[in-house]
């Protein structure tokens, strides 16, 4: 319960949870370094973050899947109508699950460099090949998808207009800048009106 408890903390403070994130991979890697060995696993974690990255990028609902059909909002845009509406868009994976996979993945992998028995013996600039030419095909394959059904995976948000909600007035904003901007201009009325009878009735003289 300790630990959800502060992962439903953590949810909203995205920079530190991938700082964190940065912080266990450049241990594991930095292990790999001086041990030279567990390329294996090094290699195992390449895939698993590559498809948790792939799950990130891509839409909740595949537009491609024509046989089901839900409307509850989160469905790519068909029409120019619903390509004006703002519509966030709602990934397969949400940035949270997609951070605590990562994370797991980084603090396991770095925990099994500690186990000879996962020290398999590979020739590792083979599993660097082939992993940049998986990573290369996997990421053309996916900016096709992203082109061919018009989709960007991120969300800017609604345009937002300068000082937007922000109350202006002598006090900050709100009543009390009202009733004084009011007041003084009551007052200066006053002045004003005053003045103007006092020139009347110096004219009658």
């Amino acid at each position: 319960r300790a630990i959800q408890y502060w992962l439903d903390k953590s949810t909203i403070h995205i920079i530190p949870r991938w700082i964190l994130f940065v912080f266990l991979l450049a241990i594991f890697f930095l292990r790999i370094y001086l041990v030279q060995g567990y390329f294996i696993v090094a290699y195992g974690l390449g895939i698993f973050l590559l498809n948790n990255f792939i799950a990130f990028l891509s839409p909740l609902e595949d537009p491609t899947d024509v046989g089901g059909q839900r409307d509850d909002g989160l469905s790519l845009p068909s029409t120019a109508k619903e390509g004006k509406e703002y519509r966030p868009f709602a990934r397969r994976l949400p940035e949270f699950k997609f951070w605590m996979a990562c994370a797991r993945g980084a603090a396991t992998s770095l925990l099994m460099t500690f186990f000879s028995v996962f020290d398999v013996p590979v020739f590792w600039p083979i599993l660097l090949m082939y992993f940049g030419v998986l990573f290369f095909m996997t990421m053309k394959r996916q900016i096709a998808h992203m082109y061919k059904h018009k989709y960007v995976p991120i969300s800017f948000g609604k345009l937002k207009y300068k000082d937007a909600g922000k109350e202006k007035g002598e006090f900050g904003g709100g009543m009390a800048g009202s009733i004084g901007t009011t007041a003084n201009g009551g007052g200066s009325s006053s002045m004003m009106g005053g003045g103007g009878g006092g020139g009347v009735a110096l004219r009658r003289r």
